[in-house]
């Protein structure tokens, strides 16, 4: 690696230690999918989101559960300590389309419909609420 970019890399290192965010890549499900799922938990408390998350119907609500579990670990390896109830809350959550996989499907007259599966990737951010935000 050259100078430059491992001065770089280390600067994004450095920004992101108090940052405290998951990813999840390449779910096999289309973003719109997933999205609505997103969009029901975004900007909540964590606890309150798992419980949104754990009676959803939804499929797409048990990869985001698992991912959202997974950024409290993170924050919590990073602290060094649990998460107290209602200190953590959702502050980003955003969907990204992945790969597509071209199929194609046989259809009348010897052509052939294509089909798009497609895939996303769901990165989650959780923060800590500060002692303005709790006492509201």
């Amino acid at each position: 690696m050259g100078a430059r970019k491992h001065i770089a890399a280390e600067k994004l290192k450095e920004a992101r230690k108090n940052l405290y965010f998951a990813k999840l890549k390449g779910v096999p499900s289309s973003p719109r999918k997933m999205r609505y799922v997103v969009d029901m938990i975004r900007g909540m408390e964590v606890n309150r989101a798992l419980g949104v998350l754990k009676f959803s119907k939804k499929q797409a609500a048990a990869d985001v559960e698992k991912l959202l579990r997974s950024a409290i670990a993170n924050w919590e390896n990073k602290n060094d300590r649990k998460a107290e109830d209602g200190e953590l809350y959702i502050s980003k959550v955003f969907v990204d389309g992945g790969v597509t996989m071209k199929r194609m499907r046989p259809a009348p007259q010897g052509r052939g419909f294509r089909i798009r599966k497609r895939s996303n990737h769901v990165t989650l951010f959780v923060e800590a609420k500060t002692n303005d935000e709790n006492n509201k």
